[in-house]
């Protein structure tokens, strides 16, 4: 029985799966540098595995006349479960070591990678690949569930295709369904554009809404079917063109992805962005696969093609890595802010353990099969104490981090830190409400005896007023989830204050909510006002709060913090109001937190029971501030008056 012919390299290919991770890697350990749509990394992965998948098995159907789907899937398994395990395994057991918010859902996520179906099951829990509120562990592994399913429905439907007579006919056929992915795609972005992030992570999550780059690469290997490295065809020129200016056009195709990768907010222009990047990637893998490309021999030099090799396991390590090394270093993780010495040693650590991982493992399955590596393990157990000791080494890792990942899955929290603290500020919101208010006003209450206090001095002048502190019944606060998450501390600090706070609120909610209290007969001398926290905040939005609010009545702005590139424009916006406008007063939040981050929720925005006290400091402070100042003014007006009036009466009569 002879052997199956060695399967044929692509020129460029591996170069483009290099560009590709590269994209993907920087985008999400060095957040808001260049590549700001670096995710479409992910879209270049997909072409390549659309057209390289289509392009082996119309080989294997031309050679023998058949697709061998079980030897097919086999080498699909050797290729891609060895190394996923590892990242699953070691990722979940050393996060069970970190513990906090990195634990949140790792069952669902564990569950959706053995099943490959991770990207459905962060759909069915509500997930959100663009917001990044959570260090979700394993969420790269969704691009990997879109393969996985590309390549089990794949090989059944190809026959269908191969029914058509004419290689154009197929092409277009997968260009017609790569367009009917993308209008569908873009119809739930539109759908869900003016709602949560979660709507668009549909559409960027589904593999439905998300096949249209390995359609595109379908439909490139159909239009390329026969054009083999060696070939008649293959040495001729596509429609004319010869390798140099294939080189031209390949190299721009090239240079536009990455033009494309920078684009900023790409992810609002999905799906846009990706299926540029999806068509620039056709270009390019046309050019380099080119007999005598210039470009293919370009993106083949070494250092691309080491990268492009091993970009699997750069890859599935990468995300994990640095969620971990930030939830370790810094206590937690937003996508949108990972410290640049946290990135630098995430790419190391991914490309140290993707090295090994290639050479140890990935390689080894690939060229012996799982009953082969199993057997070189067994020997290795029966050889010399040295190999002895590394098997034995290898099977109590294996132990180890399976048991990892068991603790790991059990020790998963129910909820968030940050949605626990959410919670807990309702809960002593809900308290407060449901408590008797005691009587003020009822004749029967006792009336205390007022301890008299000199307000003149012994010329009768006045004296300095005491300190003063606001009672919480002369407040009402309006914010979003920051000022609920306080409510415990402010319920403390203001006893009886008016709370009207609710999650995901935004500035332009502050005049409605102000309007009912007002209408209610319920608006209260000093009207604290926390809604930065969710998007930028506009003029007139504030305005139309200070209209509400009234001159009669004090106009506090709390500023915001979260690690959110609008939060300065925010904190400016309100800053420059309350200067330009009377009876406006600013508490700083922002500058009150910033030193004692330690006492905030994982996502680093909500506070905790410290924090939630700080934040009702800052408020009162900024409150009492306000009534102290007013007391000094009158002070002084009455000091002037005495002064006055001492002058007139020492004045000899004219």
């Amino acid at each position: 029985m002879t052997s199956p012919p060695p399967v044929p390299r692509y020129a460029g290919l591996d170069g483009l799966r290099a560009l590709a991770v590269m994209l993907v890697v920087v985008y999400h350990l060095f957040p808001g540098w260049v590549l700001h749509s670096g995710f479409v990394g992910v879209d270049v992965f997909f072409v390549i595995s659309g057209f390289l998948i289509t392009s082996l098995l119309l080989r294997e159907h031309d050679r023998t006349g058949r697709i061998a789907l079980l030897a097919f899937w086999s080498r699909r398994a050797r290729r891609l479960l060895p190394a996923l395990a590892v990242v699953v395994t070691v990722s979940a057991s050393v996060a069970w070591l970190v513990g906090g918010d990195v634990l949140l859902g790792l069952g669902r996520q564990v569950l959706g990678a053995i099943t490959f179906s991770s990207n459905w099951a962060s759909l069915s829990a509500g997930a959100s690949y663009f917001a990044g509120t959570q260090p979700e562990l394993l969420r790269n592994l969704w691009s990997l569930a879109v393969e996985e399913q590309f390549y089990v429905l794949w090989p059944l439907l190809l026959p269908v295709f191969l029914l058509l007579p004419r290689r154009g006919m197929r092409a277009a056929v997968a260009l017609v369904l790569a367009a009917a992915s993308l209008t569908w795609a873009a119809q739930l972005a539109v759908a869900g554009a003016g709602s949560a992030a979660v709507d668009l992570t549909r559409a960027y999550y589904g593999t439905d809404t998300h096949a249209f780059g390995l359609l595109i690469g379908v439909a490139l290997a159909f239009a390329l079917a026969g054009r083999t490295a060696g070939s008649a065809s293959a040495r001729e020129s596509i429609g004319g063109v010869v390798p140099a200016w294939t080189a031209v056009i390949g190299a721009t195709s090239v240079l536009g992805i990455v033009v494309v990768g920078a684009v900023p907010d790409g992810a609002e222009q999905y799906p846009l962005v990706p299926a540029a990047a999806s068509a620039l990637t056709a270009v390019a893998i046309a050019a380099a696969t080119h007999a005598g490309s210039w470009l293919g021999r370009a993106l083949d030099v070494a250092p691309l093609r080491w990268i492009g090799e091993r970009s699997y396991g750069i890859y599935l390590w990468h995300w994990p890595v640095v969620v971990l090394l930030a939830v370790a270093t810094t206590g937690g993780f937003l996508e949108q802010s990972v410290p640049v010495a946290v990135g630098l040693g995430a790419a190391v650590l991914t490309l140290t353990v993707s090295a090994a991982s290639f050479r140890l493992l990935e390689q080894p399955v690939r060229r012996l099969g799982f009953r082969g590596a199993g057997r070189a393990l067994w020997a290795r157990l029966h050889s010399t104490p040295s190999r002895r000791f590394g098997a034995i080494a290898t099977v109590g890792v294996g132990v180890l981090v399976l048991g990892g990942t068991t603790a790991a899955v059990a020790a998963s929290p129910q909820v968030s830190s940050s949605q626990a603290v959410v919670e807990a500020g309702q809960r002593a919101l809900d308290a407060a409400s449901a408590a008797p208010t005691p009587p003020s006003d009822s004749a029967d209450a006792p009336v205390p005896t007022p301890t008299p206090t000199a307000t003149e001095g012994p010329d009768g002048e006045p004296l300095p007023p005491a300190p003063v502190t606001v009672s919480g019944n002369r407040v009402t606060a309006v914010g979003d989830s920051v000022m609920l998450a306080s409510a415990g501390g402010l319920l403390a600090e203001l006893p009886g204050v008016q709370i009207d706070a609710e999650v995901s609120r935004s500035m332009w909610a502050g005049s409605k909510i102000i309007d009912r209290l007002s209408d209610q007969g319920a608006l209260r001398d000093y009207v604290v006002v926390g809604l930065g926290t969710n998007g930028p905040v506009d003029t007139q939005a504030l305005q139309d709060i200070y209209d509400r609010v009234g001159r009669e009545r004090t106009l506090v702005l709390v500023t915001a913090f979260a690690p959110r590139d609008w939060i300065p424009g925010v904190n400016a916006e309100l800053t420059a109001f309350a200067a330009s406008h009377p009876g406006v007063v600013i508490a700083d939040w922002s500058g009150a937190i910033a030193p004692r981050t330690d006492v905030l929720a994982g996502d680093g925005i909500h506070p905790g029971e410290t924090g939630g006290h700080i934040y009702a400091d800052t408020v009162t402070h900024a409150v009492d501030a306000v009534a102290n100042q007013r007391a000094q003014t009158r002070y002084q007006v009455q000091l002037i008056r005495w002064a006055t009036s001492r002058t007139l009466a020492a004045a000899p009569p004219s």
